[in-house]
């Protein structure tokens, strides 16, 4: 939420904005870019809840342009990439891609050729073609004809789909990793942890499944986990449709602004998958917050560089003196740095005053409230607001961690 208000210092007029949050569209919708009032005051005050930005169409960025007839088939990176993890070489890696984009556009049509007798498609790296299974032989000819290879099976892809849907309506025990349609084998395919395959709970959901359609089983190593990864720095999170940043990895959770937030309030971490609870949120008054974590997330004491310099590793929190370089990290603008230019300062934000903030001159935008300060290795606070930006310039505000550490007995994690 973008606040925005007027701020008058004894010695005149000063701009000044609050860094709140970034509104994100609804599903389908457009972001609209939301006027601070009385912006034709000098003595602007936006709140920077860099947590969630408001873009809008005066700021968003151009749609990209059309790639040319000439272009390369993929970046320099992707092919990379290719050549890395599949073993190809750079014209390997290329023809592969072509071979890909062609046999795409040969399955939407085969699809609807083979119509009700469709068993699904599969690319094959051998032949560089696509193959469409076929319940009917009798549409062999015309799919081949299309440009793909065919086999004829026995159940069609609806088939599968139906019984899978079954499938999602069980409860299945922890030695179960998981269940999918694959097409090559025209069998719904439960893959099961192989330490657990012969447990009485394994054995019978597998035998529940076989009722509902056809079955294959697969082992995996392990059962899955999620990839959430760790609670990093300046990484960006979610409330609600408000984007702000990760401050620092305390035990148990993260550090962040208080306006991004109430207590109790969800969070959705960067890929969108639950992450953690506002489990305390003070704002205005303070500018500070609590997250706590759900499993599948894990907290590291680390500060991302955003590759304009290596991830920053969190040794303490020593105060860093008025005049002493400092930097912030944040997922809007991502890494930046100036001085500290005065502590204990009162900010008056539209929603209220904050006091016992630190001021300095890097710049920040709309979502990054929430980010991380810090000064080499020293964790210094959470991103608050300030005015200006990262074109132009201009100065920030931030809450003293240790004032939050504090205030909710919380332990900062460090290497």
């Amino acid at each position: 939420m973008d606040l925005s208000s007027q701020c008058r210092y004894r010695n005149g007029p000063r701009p000044v904005r609050t860094l709140s949050g970034v509104r994100l569209p609804p599903p389908g919708g457009s972001v609209k870019r939301i006027i601070p009032l009385g912006s034709s005051l000098t003595a602007l005050l936006l709140t920077l809840g860099l947590g969630a930005t408001h873009t809008g169409t005066a700021n968003a960025a151009p749609p990209p342009e059309p790639a040319s007839a000439s272009a390369p088939a993929a970046s320099a990176g992707l092919l990379d990439a290719l050549q890395r993890d599949l073993g190809l070489t750079p014209a390997r890696a290329e023809e592969r891609l072509r071979a890909e984009k062609a046999a795409t556009a040969v399955e939407k049509t085969a699809r609807r050729t083979a119509g009700g007798s469709y068993g699904g498609s599969w690319f094959d790296p051998a032949s560089e073609r696509i193959v469409v299974a076929l319940t009917d032989p009798a549409k062999e000819d015309r799919v081949r004809a299309l440009g793909a290879d065919t086999r004829v099976v026995r159940h069609s892809a609806a088939a599968l789909d139906r019984a899978k849907a079954r499938l999602d309506t069980l409860t299945a025990p922890e030695g179960v990793a998981g269940w999918h349609v694959d097409p090559r084998r025209n069998s719904v395919v439960v893959t099961v942890v192989r330490a657990e395959r012969d447990t009485p709970a394994v054995r019978a959901f597998v035998a529940k499944a076989r009722t509902n359609g056809p079955v294959t089983v697969a082992e995996a190593a392990t059962a899955p986990r999620t990839y959430a990864a760790g609670t990093v720095g300046g990484d960006p999170y979610y409330t609600g449709n408000v984007r702000c940043s990760i401050g620092f990895s305390v035990h148990g959770g993260f550090v962040t602004a208080g306006h991004c937030g109430p207590a109790g309030a969800a969070v959705r971490g960067w890929d969108g998958s639950a992450m953690g609870t506002f489990q305390g949120s003070s704002f205005p008054g303070n500018d500070y917050a609590y997250v706590s974590i759900h499993s599948g997330w894990w907290t590291v004491p680390v500060v991302l560089g955003w590759g304009a310099i290596p991830d920053r590793l969190v040794r303490g929190s020593a105060e860093a003196p008025v005049g002493a370089s400092i930097c912030r990290s944040g997922s809007t603008t991502k890494w930046h740095c100036g001085t500290v230019l005065g502590k204990n300062e009162t900010v008056n934000y539209s929603q209220g005053a904050v006091h016992q903030m630190t001021k300095t001159s890097v710049c920040a935008q709309g979502g990054d409230s929430g980010g991380s300060f810090i000064s080499g290795d020293q964790a210094q606070g959470v991103t608050s607001g300030g005015w200006g930006n990262c074109s132009t310039g201009g100065q920030t505000w931030f809450q003293p961690v240790n004032e939050i550490l504090g205030r909710y007995g919380l332990t900062l994690h460090t290497a």
